[in-house]
């Protein structure tokens, strides 16, 4: 595949190895994120911080986001087939069916945290960009093209920037065409340790 995209196969291979031992070991994360949704059309940027939390629960990962900047916030869970948005300020919670949207929302939350590699190349043409640093760590940096007409008219192309320690995201930037494009930077990354009790519960 690497080879197709004018890249020597060995970077691929070791990057993909890479994940694939992470996802062997892989139980659960906990990180700090920055959310950086962008609109060229308007020139603004929708800046969102908290704590995102994956567990690995049979073959599925189950992902929440209690995001807490800007207050009140909002809590997000993907856990059964089913997401939940839970806003604070109404006391509102709306659901949507991830089955339905299966490709959307694994898109930007779950990508390089746990998954095999087989599972990155049946949905993405994979691409190794070489290395990066990100927050102070060198990463191995991957360009995504998704193979689904539908993902591909929502994410024209998706980058990730995959920790050379650990195998997680350090940083995803999903573009969405028109200039439009949505940023995720993580840190302060616990892997494989206890999750705070009640994550993936909205009260």
């Amino acid at each position: 595949m690497a080879a197709a995209f004018g890249q020597s196969k060995p970077g691929l291979d070791q990057v993909l190895a890479l994940l694939d031992r992470a996802s062997g070991s892989f139980k659960s994360v906990q990180t700090d994120f920055v959310w950086d949704q962008y609109q060229k059309v308007v020139d603004e940027h929708d800046v969102q911080k908290g704590v995102m939390y994956f567990k690995r629960s049979g073959n599925n990962t189950d992902v929440a986001a209690d995001i807490q900047s800007p207050p009140p916030g909002k809590k997000l869970v993907v856990k059964n087939g089913a997401a939940q948005v839970f806003t604070r300020k109404t006391g509102q919670t709306t659901t949507y069916d991830a089955a339905k949207n299966r490709e959307s929302f694994e898109s930007f939350l779950a990508l390089g945290f746990g998954g095999h590699s087989s599972d990155l190349t049946k949905n993405f043409q994979v691409r190794y960009a070489g290395t990066e640093p990100v927050n102070g760590v060198q990463t191995y940096k991957l360009e995504l093209t998704p193979k689904s007409d539908k993902v591909k008219q929502m994410f024209p192309l998706i980058t990730l920037w995959i920790n050379q320690q650990t195998g997680m995201s350090e940083k995803q930037r999903l573009d969405q065409g028109e200039g439009d494009y949505r940023v995720a930077t993580f840190s302060n990354t616990t892997l494989n340790q206890p999750l705070p009790e009640g994550v993936f519960r909205l009260k």
